[in-house]
């Protein structure tokens, strides 16, 4: 791979993943004509079809490949009734975001048109903050088991696990990056009222690593309390960082506050390694192909992509084509317009190409 050349492994995936990749990419090619970016997509099968196909999910060597050859990996959605229990989805998305230690996922929570934002009298300049969700530690480990399972005396362990080293990196990355982005003041949200154990290690480390950011002002919320605040005070928030269930939670919440998952985009962040952007809503079997899906939020996900790989004007360009987009109406119905996934796609396309 050249000096210059970045190439970017795309995932379709299943079901809607694949109709808002479409749109997204076109997006995409249409940003790096115009601004001269030296990007190559090299689109993978690994999907519930090639599951069912082949019986292969992620191939073995498929990290290896990604370190050694990709910049990024740009993924649609997972998900699909003839595998009941996603294992395909379990293994590639599980698989990338552990085996490549992606312990960053960030979540921008963005109100782009204030007639989308359910909170009365909260426009854009309330709606706007970012949520660091620890990523590969937490609930979401596989840690516990069932004892006498299907049994009445059936027994489930569930359990938490978190990490000074875990839990320091995804704090020293909240920090940094209100650094960075100008922000004033870093939230940690936990529960550590009840989980006095693995959430007393967040308080203190958060205490500890907060001493070495002395301008960012600090805050901490239990996460019951840091929910009802984002609902009655959004503007309160510059950054949040918690842990992993509680990350997932509340930027299903943030994404409400900012006109649903259609308009959602996430990353899957490690620094100075290749990294996995994903729009955060699901595949969706049921609507595949009937042009009803949103392509925003993949196409945002486009916009964190082309600014990880250090193309900011391009990432601000597109990102500005879709506010006009839903400003004007000129979106799919879900967010108060009347065209077509495509459509969409075609609009923003042209829109970044002017």
């Amino acid at each position: 791979m050249s000096d210059n050349l970045q190439r970017i492994a795309v995932l379709p995936g299943d079901g809607v993943g694949r109709d808002v990749t479409t749109e997204a990419v076109k997006v995409l090619e249409a940003t790096a004509e115009r601004f001269d970016l030296q990007l190559e997509l090299v689109e993978k099968p690994w999907s519930a079809d090639h599951y069912l196909e082949t019986g292969e999910t992620l191939p073995v060597d498929a990290l290896d490949d990604f370190r050694d050859n990709y910049a990024a990996i740009f993924i649609g959605a997972f998900g699909d009734p003839r595998v009941p229990d996603m294992k395909h989805a379990a293994d590639i998305l599980l698989g990338i975001r552990f085996g490549l230690d992606l312990f960053i996922n960030f979540r921008p929570i963005k109100l782009y048109d204030e007639r989308l934002c359910p909170l009365k009298g909260k426009g854009p300049e309330e709606v706007d903050f970012v949520c660091f969700r620890e990523n590969t530690e937490g609930a979401y480990v596989g840690v516990g088991g069932n004892f006498k399972k299907g049994t009445p005396d059936e027994v489930a362990v569930q359990e938490e696990m978190h990490t000074r080293k875990g839990v320091e990196r995804i704090l020293r990355a909240a920090f940094d990056w209100a650094v960075a982005h100008r922000r004033s003041k870093v939230t940690m949200s936990d529960k550590s009222n009840v989980m006095r154990y693995g959430h007393d290690l967040w308080v203190r480390a958060f205490a500890e690593v907060a001493d070495d950011y002395p301008d960012i002002e600090t805050d901490h919320f239990y996460v019951d309390a840091l929910a009802m605040q984002l609902v009655r005070a959004p503007e309160h928030f510059d950054v949040i960082v918690t842990n992993n269930m509680f990350g997932d939670i509340l930027t299903d919440l943030g994404a409400a506050l900012q006109g649903g998952l259609g308009l959602a985009a996430s990353a899957n962040l490690r620094p100075g390694g290749v990294s996995m952007f994903e729009p955060v809503h699901g595949s969706a079997p049921k609507y595949a192909g009937t042009g009803q899906a949103n392509p925003v939020a993949a196409v945002v996900t486009v916009a964190l992509m082309l600014d990880h790989l250090g193309h900011s004007v391009a990432a601000r360009a597109v990102e500005t084509a879709v506010a006009e987009s839903l400003r004007e109406q000129k979106c799919t119905p879900d967010v108060g317009g009347s065209l077509t996934t495509s459509q969409v796609g075609d609009l923003l396309a042209r829109a970044v190409s002017a």
